[in-house]
């Protein structure tokens, strides 16, 4: 299966959830649960406004999640933060793309 993520497909992903972008109980079930909605920013985050991000499968989407993550804790210097298997269950299911 594909992966993909932009803004607009996060926006649709709200909105077809009833939820808001500063909804942050709804994100957090919504994504997975417990930092479901630090997940959610870190996916606006990863991708550039206006530009869709996509992955050939399941392992590359995390791999490039977890890689901004990291980087990113670098340059905070705090420790990078790992999705929980129910974040990652509930981001696959989200980005997933229709075949």
């Amino acid at each position: 299966m594909h992966y993909s993520v932009s803004h607009h497909k996060l926006n649709l992903i709200l909105a077809a959830q009833g939820l808001k972008p500063g909804d942050a109980g709804g994100i957090d079930k919504l994504f997975g649960g417990k930092d479901g909605y630090y997940w959610f920013g870190t996916l606006r985050d990863l991708c550039p406004p206006g530009k869709t991000l996509s992955w050939e499968n399941q392992y590359a989407m995390v791999n490039a999640i977890q890689a901004h993550e990291n980087a990113t804790a670098e340059e905070d210097e705090v420790k990078p933060q790992v999705p929980s298997a129910a974040n990652i269950a509930a981001l696959s299911k989200l980005l997933g793309d229709p075949i």
